[in-house]
């Protein structure tokens, strides 16, 4: 077959073409430091590259849910604490207005305390967090007490369900009629009627309410354990995601993101081959005739 000069000539602008071709492609990764940048580049990682992003949107999902159900348990938490701490206080007064030693203009005294306390334990049973009631079950847009300490549902007992994993739901709410329920005695109930044996210095009353106090005490504890039980369930949830996600993302990264070491290492070759490309051009392609006479 006979070769001529435009044959030479095109064949040269091919190689040169694809060589600029392969030196834009290196530079790009070097810029972006992704293999890829379009799914024609290279299907297959393109497609490995879509279930791990998938993975890591899903991963980090659950971590968004696992942080609310954290904040709903430390707000629990928070709130059955101070709960205690009055029922605690409530139930040292019960344990002096028991005794002889005090007289009614005392125990007036002490009413006058409880009935405080009793407000105070209304406000905590309906703290709300984000405009979420965490003592009503699911009922999270209605105040479970009322003001005047009636509840609205105190045999609620649906559980919030949160997924912080896959197939795996944690209950993040503390029941309300194991939190102010005893002995089918309401909380409020049980306050009210000490309040009023202090009033009428009842001291029969008053020493019943002592036992029913510390019930309901006991019946806080008791939930506050439930929670931090499931709390510290969840922390190990929330530690195996954040080692799924960092495995996840570097599955992901080993898939699409470039080593710098050898992407370097074949633009440095590449800008050799085009340059031995160009010089050899410049030989093999004469300029003119003359050229071909001397």
């Amino acid at each position: 077959m006979r070769v001529t000069q435009n044959m030479l000539s095109n064949q040269m602008l091919r190689n040169l073409s694809s060589n600029y071709g392969k030196l834009d492609q290196y530079l790009e990764q070097l810029h972006t430091g992704k293999k890829v940048r379009r799914p024609s580049d290279n299907p297959v990682v393109a497609m490995k590259g879509m279930g791990y992003r998938a993975e890591v949107s899903k991963i980090e999902q659950f971590k968004n849910n696992a942080s609310e159900a954290d904040n709903w348990f430390e707000n629990t938490d928070e709130a059955l604490d101070k709960m205690t701490k009055a029922l605690h206080r409530i139930y040292d007064l019960a344990v002096q207005g028991s005794t002889g030693s005090y007289n009614e203009e005392d125990r007036i005294n002490m009413m006058s305390e409880v009935k405080q306390l009793k407000e105070h334990v209304i406000d905590i049973a309906n703290t709300s967090v984000g405009g979420k009631y965490i003592f009503n079950g699911r009922q999270t847009d209605q105040p479970p007490v009322n003001k005047d300490g009636s509840f609205n549902n105190l045999y609620n007992n649906d559980s919030v369900m949160i997924e912080v994993a896959p197939g795996t739901k944690l209950a993040v709410n503390a029941i309300p009629n194991r939190v102010f329920n005893a002995d089918n005695n309401d909380l409020f109930s049980t306050i009210d009627r000490f309040i009023t044996a202090l009033e009428n210095s009842d001291q029969a009353q008053i020493n019943e309410s002592i036992g029913d106090i510390q019930t309901h005490t006991d019946q806080v504890v008791n939930a506050r354990a439930d929670i931090g039980a499931r709390m510290n369930r969840l922390e190990l949830i929330i530690d195996r995601l954040d080692h799924q996600e960092v495995v996840a993302k570097k599955m992901m990264s080993d898939n699409e993101d470039v080593d710098y070491e050898e992407v370097i290492t074949d633009l440095i070759t590449q800008e050799s081959i085009l340059r031995a490309s160009l010089a050899a051009g410049s030989r093999t392609i004469q300029p003119t005739l003359l050229d071909f006479l001397r």
